[in-house]
């Protein structure tokens, strides 16, 4: 039996179901064999044919001329067409290939579905003001890993197949828009909030049109993106969207009522962190799930999902802020610190370094002091500490998708988790 531990971080066994292949190698998984399952997998999915081929064991020795392929189902999960989730899996990265999760192969069973969102973003947002058709197709245009509606279609499509649904509605498509609206109104009021000139390689909207044009930029997208959600008719939708615009601004006051504040703790950074990114992407996967059908009990645990995948994300930029250089960054190292935001690592630090505090309540007063509080967050175990938290709340993410059947689907999902922990490996 193969084995692989990934940083004490269980995966429930997904629709690839790579172990008991009854070869001794330790050796790397073929990605493209990976990649090709997952999309064949996704389109007898989607076609409703539930052959007993749709979970094999594939031994991917690089040292055996022919790759042994054995089906893992019992005579009872043949004929009942999906398999009772099994045991949660472990996997170790050190094991598995060095080549980083890619972002697009994870999109690559909703590429179709992302491709029609590009497509419809710029509309969406009206034609009635050149200025503000201009400053959407600016942020738009920028690109971005479109994450959040990336993570609307998985889920969609992962809980759609519970209830038997083959193709995602327009509701769900409708929903994913409105979140990618959503998030770029709050990048573009974040860029005038942290006076950023460049985002994704490109000028921000404030630093070509102004700020005055910037404020109302993002103003308009929520009103507009408000609008639609107001149109899809769902009470429960219309309402945990709506939070989210709402967390939005609470997070930045709690932000900026707490700079340079060495008392503030854990919990009130993992609260406001909440806010400013968790919030988004935990109302995504549920609304999500909600457009599918499927029981309150689903649809809490895709909340679960996406808010601990949403505090993973945010620890690993906080830590990334302090192990990245400026260039890697796109901005300077310690910016956060800086400017007052005490995140994770920090937070850990402050318990084992008294300096620390010094530093940071003179506000960084003399030369060289910024430098000298980077070295001790690192040197005191601050990074170690946050690191260990994201894991943490990764691992929380990971149980949330046991409720889901085993599909390519809650592969990618379970890859967004994976995807996130290798930024800081």
């Amino acid at each position: 039996m193969m084995l692989m531990s990934w940083h004490n971080l269980e995966f429930g066994r997904t629709g690839l179901d790579l172990v008991a292949c009854g070869c001794s190698s330790n050796s790397s998984f073929d990605r493209f064999s990976v990649k090709n399952y997952a999309e064949g997998a996704y389109r007898c999915g989607r076609s409703g044919r539930r052959g007993h081929g749709a979970r094999k064991l594939v031994c991917c020795r690089g040292d055996l001329a022919k790759r042994r392929v054995f089906s893992t189902r019992t005579p009872e999960t043949l004929l009942n067409g999906i398999a009772p989730s099994p045991p949660p899996l472990v996997l170790d990265a050190k094991k598995e290939s060095k080549s980083p999760t890619s972002l697009t192969n994870l999109f690559q069973l909703v590429a179709d579905d992302l491709q029609a969102l590009n497509k419809n973003l710029q509309s969406l947002v009206g034609a009635e003001n050149p200025v503000l058709m201009s400053a959407a197709e600016q942020i738009f245009g920028a690109g971005g890993k479109r994450m959040r509606p990336a993570l609307v279609f998985l889920v969609s499509r992962a809980t759609a197949d519970i209830i038997g649904l083959k193709e995602l509605t327009t509701e769900h498509r409708r929903l994913a828009e409105i979140i990618e609206m959503i998030h770029t109104a709050s990048l573009i009021h974040d860029d005038v909030i942290d006076e950023s000139d460049m985002r994704r390689g490109k000028e921000t909207v404030h630093q070509l049109y102004g700020t005055r044009v910037a404020v109302l930029a993002g103003d308009f997208m929520f009103a507009q993106s408000s609008w639609y959600l107001a149109n899809l008719e769902n009470l429960e939708v219309i309402k945990l969207i709506s939070q989210v615009i709402k967390d939005f601004a609470s997070g930045e006051i709690k932000q900026a009522s707490s700079l340079f504040d060495c008392d503030v703790e854990l919990d009130e950074y993992l609260v406001k962190s909440y806010y400013k990114t968790a919030s988004l992407i935990a109302a995504s996967t549920k609304g999500a799930s909600i457009f599918s059908g499927v029981d309150n009990g689903v649809s809490d645990q895709m909340y679960q999902y996406g808010k601990n995948l949403g505090l993973s994300f945010q620890i690993v930029d906080d830590i990334l802020d302090f192990t990245q250089s400026a260039e890697q960054l796109g901005k300077p190292a310690g910016s956060d610190l800086a400017k007052g935001n005490l995140t994770a690592p920090v937070i850990f630090a402050l318990e084992r370094e008294p300096k620390l505090r010094e530093l940071i309540e003179s506000e960084f007063c003399e030369t060289g002091s910024l430098d000298e509080a980077i070295e001790l967050v690192k040197g005191r175990g601050g990074i170690e500490r946050a690191r260990d938290l994201a894991k943490e709340k990764a691992d929380l993410a990971i149980q949330s998708l046991q409720c889901l059947p085993l599909s390519a689907f809650r592969l990618s999902l379970e890859g967004m988790v994976k995807y996130n922990l290798e930024r800081i490996d």
